[in-house]
């Protein structure tokens, strides 16, 4: 596998190699389209000015001046019309001047050598060294017509600056490339250590923090994994506690079925005490019973994605039926009932919202003690409903109340030693309060009573 660094080095050179065959294009075609004309003029120019100084100057040494001319630098070739060619400068790569061209300059006429070259298509046809690639012009000089041909020398046009200007571009070249390296290194670096961490992770470990400190995407990526580590931490903890304290709820039930039946094969145990252990591991029966109702409801509600059936439907009838339910528990302890219910509509999942009244009243019952009362109320508001349970029982102490909602929770107090529970009924009344969107608050005193109050929106 090519691994990110190396893709970035690719990727960087790549981009350098087709960022200079764009831009030689671009000159290319600039130089053809605005520079080559022009160049091919001012060199005619120069070329002119010298032939017309030729001529104006009878006595001058011709071949002193164009030795001076050439040392100046350009290349100059001179025939005369016996075809006696003499060239000044250095010498040209290739002579390739058409015998025709030099019959027509002879005869009078201009050569356009630069202008019309046809063998070089890129800019380079500039710097072709070649006798073509020149202007040429006719001169008369001691009564003897000649052509001059001329071109720049191409060593003295590159001068000092030049090479200046060349040393400088290739060493911001070099120095980019590495800058590029150095940067790419860096930013790959944290991207590393993700990797590592999420082998990590799938190892279970949650507990090495990742050092990353940057404001940038990466530092927000990494910030936002170590959130996720966080989370997952977070659940694994919560994961193996619950496998715990599901098998302690598990086994403190069976253990005690199997002893008290143990006890019920000795025949030498008496009736009474035969009916005692038969209605204790019933009891336990029944213990089981509700807990695995209760964990086979948490997983539905945590593994589906769309656990709610929302419909209609009339919330004081459904608050009513769940009171009729439990009246023999409440006449078996002595109870008292008030209920305050105005007729309300909303709509929501009526099988999941009946859990919650189920459980909050089952819990109103149970840790209220004989003669206490019990109020149930609902109120119908502009764009809620109201849901108040309310009991006179021996209230929750403040320093639990923020884990009242946590599985398998239960207050450790010798009031409730006795008293039968899974610590999973609060958890699963806030956890379908909020699929509903809603919100739940509880308010008690210790000695006093409890109070549950449920807001849920009338959607």
């Amino acid at each position: 596998m090519k691994s990110l660094y190396g893709r970035f080095l690719s990727f960087t050179v790549g981009i350098m190699m087709t960022s200079a065959l764009v831009a030689f294009l671009v000159v290319n075609t600039y130089y053809h389209q605005q520079l080559k004309g022009k160049n091919d003029a001012k060199n005619m120019n120069i070329a002119e000015q010298i032939a017309s100084f030729i001529e104006n100057d009878e006595a001058l040494d011709l071949d002193l001046y164009l030795q001076t001319q050439a040392g100046i630098g350009y290349k100059l070739y001179v025939v005369n019309e016996d075809r006696e060619a003499v060239l000044y400068g250095a010498p040209f790569r290739k002579m390739d001047l058409p015998a025709a061209t030099l019959d027509d300059v002879l005869a009078g006429d201009s050569y356009h050598g630069m202008r019309d070259l046809k063998t070089e298509t890129f800019m380079t046809g500039f710097f072709s060294d070649q006798l073509a690639n020149t202007v040429g012009v006719p001169f008369t000089h001691g009564g003897k017509n000649y052509a001059l041909f001329m071109r720049p020398d191409i060593k003295f046009l590159f001068t000092e600056v030049h090479y200046l200007l060349g040393g400088m571009v290739i060493v911001m070249a070099i120095f980019s490339l590495l800058s590029m390296l150095i940067v790419a290194k860096k930013l790959i670096e944290p991207i590393t250590m993700l990797t590592a961490a999420t082998k990590k992770v799938a190892q279970e470990r949650f507990d090495e923090p990742i050092d990353i400190q940057r404001r940038d995407e990466i530092g927000q990526l990494a910030s936002s994994f170590q959130k996720m580590v966080d989370r997952l931490q977070q659940s694994d903890r919560m994961r193996k506690q619950f496998i715990s304290d599901v098998s302690h709820d598990f086994q403190s039930p069976l253990l005690n079925i199997k002893g008290y039946a143990t006890l019920l094969l000795d025949p030498a145990v008496r009736e009474e005490e035969r009916t005692n252990y038969v209605s204790i591991i019933n009891s336990e029966t029944d213990r089981l019973s509700t807990l695995t109702k209760q964990l086979l409801l948490l997983t539905s509600l945590d593994q589906l994605e769309s656990p709610l059936r929302y419909k209609r439907f009339r919330l004081d009838e459904q608050l009513k039926d769940i009171v009729r339910k439990y009246r023999w528990a409440l006449e078996d302890k002595v109870l008292s009932l008030s209920m305050d219910i105005e007729e309300i509509e909303v709509e929501g999942d009526p099988a999941f919202l009946e859990k919650v009244w189920e459980n909050l009243l089952s819990n109103a019952v149970k840790y209220t003690e004989e003669g206490g009362e019990i109020e149930v109320a609902a109120v119908n508001g502009e764009d809620c409903a109201i849901i108040t349970v309310r009991d006179t029982g021996i209230g929750i102490p403040a320093s639990h109340l923020d884990k009242l909602y946590e599985r398998f929770y239960r207050v450790d107090d010798s009031r409730t030693r006795n008293i039968e529970g899974t610590g999973l009924g609060l958890s699963i009344v806030q956890q379908v309060v909020t699929l509903h969107k809603g919100t739940i608050e509880v308010a008690s005193v210790e000695g006093e009573g409890t109070t549950f109050t449920i807001t849920i929106p009338k959607l």
